[in-house]
């Protein structure tokens, strides 16, 4: 049996790997930041939720469409590590491994958009 779509996309392994991040960040928030890191928790969980339901699409819009899904929880996740900046919580190096995941993570979406729907 073939393993699911969404399973051999570097971008849906890398949303796994930011998932443990923000994971890892959220627990270390002080506890009255707790609307931040569940927002975080949130919009980590939706970058894979979202390329895994783009990669289980036939129509080239609608895998289109879950991919920018993706792509827009990625950025933000991005603003929610510039609040913890802003704000002064969270460990400087592990903000910036956030965000260099989640560069990554952008410009691999922006392929499988541009790939899946070439008009976007």
């Amino acid at each position: 049996m073939r393993d699911f779509d969404h399973r051999q996309l570097d971008a849906y392994r890398l949303g796994l790997e930011f998932v443990t991040h923000a994971e890892q960040l959220a627990e270390s928030l002080p506890v009255g930041r707790a609307s931040l890191a569940d927002q975080l928790r949130r919009a980590s969980m939706s970058i894979c939720l979202n390329t895994a339901e783009g990669a289980g699409e036939f129509s080239p819009a609608e895998k289109a469409r879950f991919y920018r899904l993706a792509r827009r929880s990625a950025t933000e996740c991005a603003a929610a590590l510039d609040i913890c900046r802003a704000i002064r919580v969270g460990d400087k190096s592990d903000l910036e491994q956030g965000d260099d995941i989640l560069r990554r993570i952008v410009a691999m979406l922006t392929k499988l958009i541009l790939r899946a729907h070439p008009a976007e």
